[in-house]
């Protein structure tokens, strides 16, 4: 069975040999660069020179192919294969490295033991209403190549076995509100400032629809999984009410998601969302998606796996769920396998579970600790 085959099972609900894994796909389904580098080196492959950085907000790795390869990774995607990684506008002084994205936001790392850049400027900060539609909005087909991006997923469909992913416009509808004007700003907005924030978020979701009505003629043929996002949960609790999800963002995820299927029905929904959002689970299966990543097992109710397949398996896939923020990191490797056994376990019966960590594999995740949760995919995951 293929790489392909073996994904697309699992995500019709139905059982492969094994269960499909995922590994430095997506912006959150990845491995920092120092995690990667450790890796390496556990594997006798420490001479091996990183490639281009994946993400340089999170740092992340891009993996080498044969070493996927060797881990048993399923997936590939747009982001392995020569989307441009570096910003153009970026900047240091003698503290930090610095940069500013399309939307006009600016990051910052600390030279000095930085791990991630962080936002430090919001563009939209302060803005009424009348300045935000006066903003220099990006183009989100702004470098763009519609025949490239045809020619790459052609190749990637006919030149790997992989299940083949790809992905939107900048990220979440909520994060990207959020970081526009700023996180205290922009939750006061939504309460304060109802018609600036219903304005605000349909400006991003049609964005976000215009790049997706372009480049999916142009890819979805051969494309298994369009990926999606927006962290609607907190550590023990939803970010938003489940009455402002209802009202301001469901409907334009469903926008979004309706124009993905309506262009290439195939296409499964992966959204991936942190924390807590148990109880905006049936909203998020009525907008149109099929999977959720990354369910944060340390989060509130998302613990109990065993629930959310008893009560959300039929409609959704689960896409992750091995702990990053306690057992990865802190564990001993038979704690890992332990943790790895458990989610398999509770999430694979009957297909409609991908194997990884809870979001990236970070910095400080022991290399022994990475190889025990491949090593229990390969004595548990077997249907």
């Amino acid at each position: 069975m293929t790489s392909r085959e073996r994904m697309v099972m699992a995500l019709n609900h139905q059982e492969p040999e094994r269960i499909p894994t995922d590994l430095g796909t997506t912006y959150v389904t990845g491995i920092h660069q120092i995690a990667y580098r450790n890796l390496l080196d556990y594997l006798g492959e420490g001479n091996r020179e990183l490639l281009p950085i994946l993400d340089p907000i999170q740092q992340l790795a891009t993996p080498h192919q044969d070493i996927l390869d060797r881990l048993g990774v399923d997936t590939t995607s747009f982001l392995l294969h020569g989307v441009a990684r570096e910003p153009e506008d970026k900047w240091e002084d003698d503290h930090y490295t610095m940069f500013r994205d399309v939307w006009g936001i600016g990051w910052r790392m600390p030279k000095d033991g930085g791990l991630y850049h962080d936002m430090f400027s919001h563009p939209l900060e302060g803005m009424t209403l009348d300045e935000m539609k006066a903003y220099d909005w990006p183009d989100p087909l702004a470098g763009v190549d519609l025949e490239e991006m045809g020619k790459t997923a052609k190749y990637l469909y006919e030149e790997s076995d992989k299940a083949v992913i790809i992905g939107g416009f900048g990220s979440g509808i909520l994060e990207m509100f959020l970081w526009l004007q700023g996180f205290a700003q922009g939750y006061m907005n939504l309460l304060a400032e109802p018609k600036l924030s219903e304005w605000l978020v349909h400006k991003i979701t049609e964005l976000k629809r215009e790049y997706i009505e372009a480049v999916i003629p142009v890819v979805g043929e051969y494309c298994q999984i369009f990926y999606y996002g927006d962290d609607l949960g907190h550590q023990e609790n939803t970010a938003i009410r489940p009455e402002m999800f209802e009202r301001l963002f469901k409907p334009r995820y469903k926008d979004n998601f309706d124009a993905v299927k309506r262009l290439a029905p195939h296409l499964k929904m992966f959204f991936h969302t942190c924390g807590c959002v148990y109880p905006l689970l049936g909203g998020l299966i009525e907008s149109g998606v099929d999977i959720l990543n990354p369910v944060q097992v340390s989060a509130g109710q998302m613990g109990d796996t065993a629930r959310l397949k008893r009560e959300f398996g039929d409609a959704l896939s689960f896409w992750g769920a091995v702990d990053t923020q306690d057992v990865l990191p802190h564990g001993t490797p038979q704690q890992v396998k332990d943790e790895t056994r458990r989610r398999i376990e509770d999430l694979a019966p009957g297909g409609g579970y991908v194997l990884d960590s809870v979001h990236n594999i970070q910095a400080d995740v022991p290399p022994e600790n990475i190889m025990a949760m491949y090593e229990a995919r390969d004595e548990y995951g077997w249907y």
